[in-house]
């Protein structure tokens, strides 16, 4: 390496330009072979940082994206799952809702891929460089507590609830709350309201939702209200994809699920 490489790479190097201190030379090289002017140089050179520092921030969005796994809209099998409205949920795929500060509510029994297609969203916000946050209901409402009990819930709200662009909360209505679970949950929607996106799925449906929520009707209509204002509410109807291959051998029987409208 000659000197003025030296004084590249150590330039490189101050200005935290990593990629273009491991590719500069090569562009160069090729540039020159070209012969391509000195702006279209500089642009290849500027394209391969831009590309490298995006994709160590999709990296780090989708290691503290809390996803219980990698599900993609493209492997969602519509030919099984014909009771999800498909022309509706790849229209929300382009994630305007987002910037809207729109929310999507999934509902529909157990199996019928409501948390595949919402992780399958969350990560397309990903892969554009939006921060998200996936939380089942059940932990959520633990981590709350604790955060309560420790003295840090305006920390954890800020934190884990606010600053997400987008927050996924999972299988609400699995496991009912106490009132002040109910209240915990009731401030995570109230303070995203109009905020930030909120994806959230469910197997009941809205007439059940109090039953959830401490039997608080009140709360529960409050709550609902805030939610679904600026709402896409998705219905699955169907049976459950991942019993689909024990109910054809005979292992479990055939349960007719249906999911009712509020």
């Amino acid at each position: 390496m000659n000197v003025q490489m030296e004084r590249i790479q150590q330039a490189c190097e101050a200005l935290k330009l990593n990629t273009l201190a491991i590719e500069w030379s090569a562009i160069a090289d090729k540039s020159a072979s070209q012969e391509t002017t000195y702006a279209d140089f500089l642009e290849q050179l500027l394209q391969v940082e831009m590309n490298a520092r995006q994709e160590r921030t999709r990296e780090m969005l989708l290691k503290s994206s809390g996803f219980p796994a990698i599900k993609r809209f493209e492997d969602f099998d519509f030919k099984f799952a014909t009771g999800a409205p498909h022309k509706q949920l790849q229209e929300l795929t382009n994630l305007a809702f987002i910037e809207r500060a729109e929310n999507i509510v999934l509902i529909g029994p157990s199996g019928v891929g409501k948390s595949h297609l919402a992780i399958s969203l969350a990560y397309q916000a990903v892969m554009r460089g939006i921060k998200v946050r996936f939380i089942s209901a059940a932990d959520l409402m633990l981590q709350l507590a604790t955060a309560k009990k420790q003295d840090r819930l305006d920390y954890y709200l800020k934190r884990n609830v606010l600053s997400p662009k987008l927050l996924v909360i999972d299988e609400i209505g699995y496991l009912p709350f106490g009132r002040a679970e109910a209240n915990l949950f009731f401030n995570v929607i109230a303070k995203r309201y109009e905020q930030g996106s909120v994806i959230v799925t469910s197997n009941l449906p809205f007439s059940g939702w109090a039953t959830a929520f401490a039997d608080d009707k009140t709360l529960t209509a409050a709550l609902l209200d805030r939610l679904l204002h600026h709402a896409h509410i998705i219905q699955i109807t169907g049976e459950s994809y991942r019993l689909r291959g024990k109910k054809t051998a005979g292992i479990v029987p055939v349960i007719e699920q249906k999911t009712h409208s509020s």
